[in-house]
């Protein structure tokens, strides 16, 4: 094992002999190293203002990304790169191109989220040349402002690249340096780090990964700490041992096996996203609504489903499409595996069919036969960074006479767990997919669900907009030219 934490600040080499498992980022930067640009506002990943960039090795390329430093744990930064708003002047204090476009598009006012927003815009920048205006509304989703304004702040994104080409921009003129520094940071060896408030371990291997979930079973098990973030910030819970899953490269894989897509438990929402895109669009918008663009980056699948949250939007979805989850763990000193449908997965709320030491390894995802038909629906508040009140996934079957041969439809925030409408489905079977189909599956949801009452929704809420999440999939399947969504009338309005 290696017992010393290593990264580079801006360019700067920091090795740490000893950190507590769950300290952040941002208390990190803020306390200790008196980097005061970063700020806090909610503690939660929802405002974006203490946004810093991740530049960090994906399969030998540097990749840079936007994340919230509130919830990031600073010992899963080991072998990457963290830029803070502090490194974006110039050695001669001149303002980096991005600065300089909030400057003359007035993009700041009290000034306290402007480094977020400075940030997430570099990062882009980063990215992508010349990006639309919907992709910087996209960059931009996951950081608020209560003075200036948006629309500012958006005509900074496309000032940017006016005022200095992406190609002379020191970061990306750097790429290969730093790459090559990193590659000699990473090795194949264990980290163990001490602190005075537990231990953490970030394993390189699976089979190591699995050798320290069957030592230590009650260890909180990390990917992207989107959730476990806030156990630390909100709940104040002291984590003992952290067992972090990031630096283990085959958790990261997505391969196409022909009949279906295997997904890595590492692999994270902005890969899944674009794998999933490649099955159905409505996959799609639904994961581009996954929190603010600094989750996507930092959450994985792995985690969406480990973590058994009941309004989780992944595990619908994929229950819909029948997928496999495969799990791992070290047993009589060989690695062993189990493969179950995901749906069985979850047990009740919070608890899953998980055996001591195991873990999730990888995700199989079915590729949509013909004669199928698919559809994802999120209904919140907002559109953007919101915590769905039903989230409904469906499949269907129809045979050659039309009618209904197979019923899938997966519902979150009706019940405790991600569940199947098992009466709903025997409805459908039989049936032409037509109004009638729909009115008999919706007069079946009672006996599938009986939804709480909650600050999101109420429970005839919840039934009233389940059934009509159905009738939404039959129109966009026998409608074709009949508009249900918001993305779609933004679009058609110019705005997307």
């Amino acid at each position: 094992m290696r017992e010393t934490l290593r990264f580079l600040l801006g360019d700067r080499l920091v090795e740490l002999d000893r950190c507590d498992p769950t300290l952040t980022v941002l208390d990190w930067l803020r306390l200790d190293q008196r980097m005061t640009g970063t700020k806090e506002g909610c503690a939660e990943g929802d405002c974006g203002a203490c946004t810093v960039i991740i530049g960090w090795l994906d399969r030998g390329r540097l990749r840079y990304e936007a994340i919230n430093a509130c919830i990031r744990f600073l010992p899963t930064l080991d072998g990457c790169q963290l830029l803070t708003v502090e490194h974006l002047k110039g050695a001669d204090g001149s303002l980096h191109p991005v600065q300089q476009a909030m400057v003359e598009c007035h993009g700041s006012q009290c000034g306290f989220c402007t480094p977020g927003f400075v940030m997430s815009l570099l990062a882009l920048r980063l990215n992508e040349a010349q990006p639309s205006v919907s992709r910087i509304e996209d960059a931009l989703a996951g950081n608020l402002c209560r003075c200036t304004g948006y629309e500012p702040i958006i005509a900074a994104g496309r000032r940017m690249d006016e005022i200095a080409p992406r190609e002379a921009d020191r970061f990306l003129q750097g790429r290969e340096t730093v790459a090559a520094r990193l590659t000699a940071l990473n090795d194949t060896k264990t980290l163990s780090l001490q602190g005075e408030a537990g231990r953490f371990y970030a394993p390189a291997t699976v089979e190591a990964l699995a050798d320290l979930v069957s030592a230590y079973p009650q260890a909180t098990l990390v990917a992207g700490a989107t959730d476990v973030g806030l156990w630390v910030t909100k709940a104040m819970k002291r984590l003992d041992p952290v067992i972090y899953l990031g630096r283990v490269e085959a958790l990261h894989t997505i391969s196409d096996e022909g009949e279906h897509l295997r997904l890595g438990a590492m692999a994270g929402h902005i890969d899944v996203r674009a794998a999933l895109a490649t099955l159905s669009p409505q996959l799609d918008e639904l994961m581009r609504r996954f929190g603010g663009e600094q989750v996507r980056n930092a959450g994985t699948i792995g985690g969406n489903i480990a973590n058994g949250s009941p309004i989780g939007d992944l595990p619908p979805a994929l229950i819909a499409l029948d997928a496999t989850l495969v799990l791992a763990r070290r047993s009589e000193g060989r690695l062993e595996r189990r493969a179950i449908p995901l749906e069985s997965y979850f047990l009740d709320y919070r608890k899953q069919d998980r055996r001591p030491g195991e873990f999730v390894e990888a995700v199989l995802v079915p590729k949509l036969a013909d004669g199928m038909l698919f559809h994802a629906s999120k209904i919140s508040k907002r559109f953007d960074e919101d915590i769905s009140a039903v989230c409904g996934a469906f499949r269907l079957t129809l045979g050659a006479d039309g009618r209904i041969s197979e019923a899938r439809l997966a519902y979150g925030g009706m019940a405790g767990i991600p569940k199947r409408a098992a009466a709903a489905e025997a409805a459908l079977i039989g049936r032409p997919w037509d109004d009638e189909a729909v009115a008999a599956a919706t007069a079946a949801l009672p006996q599938d669900f009986t939804p709480l009452d909650d600050m999101r929704a109420s429970a005839q809420y919840r039934l009233k907009i389940a059934g009509n999440l159905l009738r939404r999939f039959l129109i966009e399947t026998t409608q074709g030219a009949t508009e249900t969504r918001v993305a779609g009338l933004l679009a058609e309005a110019g705005h997307g």
